[in-house]
């Protein structure tokens, strides 16, 4: 990749089936499903030249993320101890906040902005996105972004 790369989120319903594939190809590879590259692309109908066309340019957000920050915004119930079970759960996994932003609670919820520095958790993002959409009391939580 050039030093100018731009990078762009999408969804994955828009990317051509190579890509698709290529994606799943990595997945199964890291997984330890499937040993070999050939074995592989055979099992996805992939090329070999398409796999190793896309192969260093696609990857899960939660890769891109890594040793990043990254901010969320959450919309959390005002009740006692939500924002306290989210910090929690965000240094159980070994994340740390970095910046926390709440405003005043309006109808019973408040919105919060929590940057988090990526480059320790001990599990992926998107498990800890997961862990922070179930807690009691989250309403809503989006990424904003990450540097």
């Amino acid at each position: 990749m050039s030093e100018k790369s731009t990078f762009y989120l999408v969804f994955e319903e828009i990317l051509p089936e190579a890509i698709k594939k290529t994606i799943k190809v990595k997945e199964i590879l890291k997984k330890g499903e499937i040993k070999t590259i050939n074995e592989a692309v055979e099992k996805m109908g992939l090329s070999r030249s398409a796999y190793y066309k896309y192969k260093d340019y696609v990857f899960p957000f939660y890769e891109a993320s890594r040793g990043k920050i990254i901010t969320l915004s959450l919309l959390l119930e005002h009740k006692v101890g939500v924002l306290s079970k989210v910090l929690n759960t965000v240094a159980e996994d070994s994340g740390s906040i970095m910046a926390i932003n709440q405003c005043i609670p309006l109808h019973g919820v408040v919105n919060t902005t929590l940057s988090i520095e990526t480059k320790n958790l001990t599990v992926d993002l998107e498990a800890l996105l997961d862990k922070l959409r179930i807690i009691d009391g989250v309403k809503c939580l989006e990424v904003l972004g990450h540097v």
